[in-house]
């Protein structure tokens, strides 16, 4: 059975929170900063994340899960780095050169709208699946 079924609002939220979380980081790269493998492995995980929510999303319970994980996979590697190194910090506060400033905003709104948008779907889903008491 091949039934077509829409994408809701929570759902477009979460993947594209993925795909501009990952242009994030794309934009940090080519401003020039530096990753510790080539390519950075962020954009590896949010693109097959996105992909992986899109082909899963009407299949499996937890794919709503997904940009949950990823996104705070992503804020709390942010999160460490800035506190260990204070580079992240310091592409938000433009230290790195505008380039860098942008990416690094970029990726951080991408990161907490796949969050959102996912709890918002994950939410959304229980309701559907949760018996109503009477």
């Amino acid at each position: 059975m091949n039934v077509k079924q829409h994408w809701t609002r929570t759902e477009t939220t979460a993947v594209t929170g993925l795909l501009v979380s990952a242009a994030g980081i794309a934009t940090l790269w080519a401003a020039g900063i530096e990753f510790p493998v080539y390519p950075p492995p962020g954009i590896i995980l949010l693109g097959t994340g996105a992909v992986a929510f899109a082909a899963m999303r009407t299949r499996v319970r937890w794919a709503a899960a997904l940009p949950i994980v990823l996104g705070a996979f992503i804020q709390a590697g942010f999160m460490i780095e800035g506190i260990t190194s204070g580079t992240g910090f310091a592409n938000l506060a433009g230290d790195a050169g505008l380039g860098a400033q942008i990416g690094q905003l970029v990726q951080q709104i991408g990161a907490v709208t796949a969050i959102v948008g996912g709890v918002l779907t994950l939410r959304a889903r229980l309701a559907r699946k949760t018996p109503q008491a009477v």
